[in-house]
This record gives C-alpha cells, structure tokens and sequence, in this order.
C-alpha cells in the first residue's frame, strides 16, 4: 500500500492510541507514535472487552486472537456479600445486536502488544518510547509537538495529533483545556490472586459485582487470577492500604480462609469522573483517558476510549484522504463527549452509588428491582445493551 503524504502524530501508545494508529496506517497514512514509558504498559487496570468493541476489533484481525487468550463470559452477575446470587443476565439475549454476545475477560496489555507486532511491520509507522511530550502549539497548517527523548529535545511536524496519552495528558494540559469533574476521597484497591473463588462462592460467574454497605467489591476473572476490587477509607494512608495486614484483612473478611491469601499484584489508584471542556483544538483531537475518565464500574473506560478511537479515525480520514472539511471533527467532539457526559460518567456514576447504597430499604427495593429486571427477557436485553454500551453508540451515531 502506498503511504498517503498525510502525516499524523498519536501521543500515547495505549489501547486508544495503538488502535488509532492502526486504523489510520491501514489507510497508508504516516504515523507516528509518542509514548512517555520505556515499554508498552503491562498494567493490569482494564479486563474487560464489550461486545461492540469486540465487533470493531474483529476487521483489524485483533478479536479472534483475544478471545483465544482470554475468558468469555456469557453471564455476569449482581450480587450481595452476604446473601450471593440478586440478579444474573444472559449476555446472549443481544445476540441479535452483535457478533459477540459476551464480554470478553481479557487484560489489555495483551491488545497493546498484538497491535504493536503489526505496526512493527509497516515502513510509514514509527513508535518512540521514552518521548515525553511538553509542548504543543499549532497553525492553520500544521501542529508541532515538542516532546524530550533520552534527555534530547525534539520536534515533529504534522498534519493532526491524537491526544490518547491518558488521565494527566501532556497534550491536553499543554493547550489548557479543562478536565471538569471530581475525584472521588477514596481510591480503588485492586488484589490479584490465583485463589480459585468459583470453588467456595456458589454460582458465581466471570464477572461479578458485590453490593454491601460496609464494603462493597467486584469480583473479576482473567485467564489466570481473580481480581477483586476494594474501594478504601479516604483517611487510609496509601501505605496502610497495600501492607499486607491489610490486604490480607479484606481479603479474608470477604471469604475467610484458614490459610493467607497468596497475591500476584496490588494497584492502588485514585478514581475520577471528568470530562474535558473541549475534545477538539484545532489540529489536535483528544480522546480515551485523555478526554474524558470514570470509575471502573461496568467496564467503560477502555471500550469508550476504542469508540472515541473508531469514531476518530473515520472522520479523520475523511479529511485526508476524500478532501472533507475538518469541521467533521466537531461532530466527533459532539458525539463523543455527549456519550462520555450523558453515558459513560452518568452509568458508571450510577453503578457506584447503587452497590454501595447503605440504607436497607433503599438496598431492598434496588435489589427486588434487578431481580424482577433480570427475569424479564425483554427488560433484561435492554438493560444489557445499555451496559455493553451498544446503545450508546446508537446515541452517537444519530447526533449530526
């Protein structure tokens, strides 16, 4: 394929970054990518792929081969710490709105990587590690990133850049844009272990979400650990939080065992909801963490930010390669971050409130709600195409 004069900048090489720049090199654009860490980033925060990403995915050759490393779970569950089992929903019933009825337990590094071996290959892409972008500034014609490499300051020229370099953007912060919103006063404890709970906790399913007024938890199966995720106490110091004392008290007051817990991995993270003023500044166009972020409850973080990064793409090829005018990337401003304030905050939002809720009558009625609306085949589909974000996408797509 025959590289298109074009040239665009991508500052991250996360799941969004790495998508976007796959997309736009398959169309024979040039692209180069920006990523502040020596290596790709092996973290193990996202799990979770929604079927409609699934769908998106699938042309570029990267879902077979994920859900060949991954989990698929066709159940996911509501449950309660004492009582178990509230509500489980088939993740079947939208078989008639996706080519994947499932979500798919996979960690996203392994996305990361596969897309990385195919832009390895391709002469018109470049990836540069250990480049830390500082500065951003722009004409009408181009945009120029600024950015340091092995203590060497460099410069790159191009047409567009993609601001997909996380929570604490570089790029957004360089052109002032706001990140409005709130942090919550806890943060989320994540524990990974090999313990296999699905031989002490009945019924349970590959992905489960643990409501309790004390101590709410998720409940979550990766091909080979359970991760289980805490919120904390806000006057909890970050290192009381990851002692092992602690870990291992919670761990244990969730399914006391005679032994200790053996744990392969602690993240402790603060979590927000903003969303930032503008996703587009001219030549530059943010999305993923860098645009807009959320608690991880239901799994939306990493699928929105693919979204933004389908979304993205196509109207930026647009531009380049059909002669549209770059005013269509203010219909991706308008239909993302109209999903990311009305959807994907206000849902993860809601999910947070509803499984730590402590009054009990109010716990009763949310609970007696999901069971009538799991046993509902026709209320059940709706209520998962909402979280699996298929609806959303819907909602994008018809905003002109």
């Amino acid at each position: 394929m025959q590289t298109h004069q074009a040239h665009v900048v991508v500052a991250g090489a996360g799941p969004v970054g790495l998508v976007s720049a796959l997309l736009l090199a398959n169309q024979g654009v040039k692209v180069t990518v920006l990523e502040s860490a020596p290596t790709l980033n092996r973290d193990l925060r996202a799990s979770t792929f929604h079927p409609p990403t699934l769908d998106m995915l699938a042309p570029l050759g990267l879902t077979d081969d994920l859900v060949a490393q991954g989990l698929v779970a066709r159940y996911t569950q509501q449950r309660d710490r004492q009582e178990g089992v509230i509500a489980e929903f088939d993740m079947q019933l939208i078989a008639p709105d996706t080519d994947h009825p499932f979500r798919l337990q996979c960690e996203q590094w392994k996305l990361t990587q596969m897309i990385q071996a195919q832009l390895n290959t391709m002469p018109h892409v470049q990836i540069l590690f250990d480049a830390k972008v500082t500065q951003v500034t722009q004409t009408a014609e181009q945009v120029q990133v600024d950015f340091n490499q092995a203590d060497e300051a460099r410069t790159l020229q191009a047409h567009y850049l993609i601001g997909a370099d996380g929570a604490w953007s570089a790029v957004r912060r360089s052109l002032n844009i706001g990140f409005e919103g709130f942090t919550y006063p806890e943060r989320f404890l994540v524990v990974s272990t090999a313990f296999e709970y699905a031989d002490h906790l009945p019924r349970l399913s590959y992905v489960n979400y643990c409501s309790d007024p004390h101590e709410w938890c998720v409940l979550l199966r990766v091909p080979t650990l359970w991760r289980v995720l805490f919120p904390t106490k806000a006057e909890e110091t970050d290192e009381a939080v990851l002692t092992d004392a602690s870990v291992q008290a919670r761990l244990q007051n969730l399914l006391p065992q005679a032994q200790a817990y053996d744990t392969q991995h602690r993240t402790l993270y603060k979590v927000h909801q903003r969303v930032a003023q503008r996703f587009r500044h001219g030549r530059v166009v943010l999305a993923g963490d860098a645009a807009h972020i959320n608690n991880p409850l239901g799994g939306m973080g990493m699928n929105g930010g693919i979204h933004d990064a389908m979304n993205l793409t196509e109207k930026l090829l647009r531009v380049l390669q059909k002669g549209e005018s770059d005013a269509v990337l203010d219909q991706y401003e308008r239909q993302r971050r109209t999903i990311a304030i009305d959807y994907i905050n206000a849902s993860t939002a809601r999910n947070k409130r509803d499984i730590e809720e402590r009054d009990p009558i109010k716990r009763k009625e949310n609970q007696q709600a999901l069971r009538e609306l799991s046993m509902d085949p026709v209320r059940a589909r709706a209520y998962i195409r909402q979280s699996s974000m298929i609806d959303a996408l819907e909602r994008a797509k018809a905003i002109p």
